[in-house]
């Protein structure tokens, strides 16, 4: 079941006291960055983030549920409704996560 454009609006809204907050559609799916980095997706209309050492130590309890068939497990974001809980939590991942690899 692809994401519906009407939930990755939903999440968007939710973050949007962080500037540089974008999205890329990809097979009926969406990734998000932040600050230029992947942060995580919208998959089958659930939001999910990157397990980094931040997010685990924030989330602890969150479940890890996987974005399709052959990925790595990522943390499932349950309060969507928490701006300010998101806000810290980009924050601190931000840092952890890889740089975009350059295109040739």
């Amino acid at each position: 079941m692809a994401s519906t454009k009407d939930y990755l609006e939903y999440v968007l809204e939710q973050l949007g006291e962080l500037s540089d907050v974008s999205y890329r559609a990809m097979m009926g799916e969406y990734i998000l960055y932040y600050q230029g980095k992947v942060i995580g997706g919208i998959y089958d209309n659930r939001f999910l983030v990157k397990q980094t050492k931040s997010a685990k130590e924030m989330m602890p309890d969150a479940p890890l549920e996987l974005p399709y068939e052959g990925a790595k497990e990522m943390l499932l974001i349950e309060d969507i409704e928490d701006r300010e809980f998101l806000g810290k939590l980009f924050d601190k991942m931000v840092g952890e996560l890889p740089a975009p690899k350059k295109r040739k």
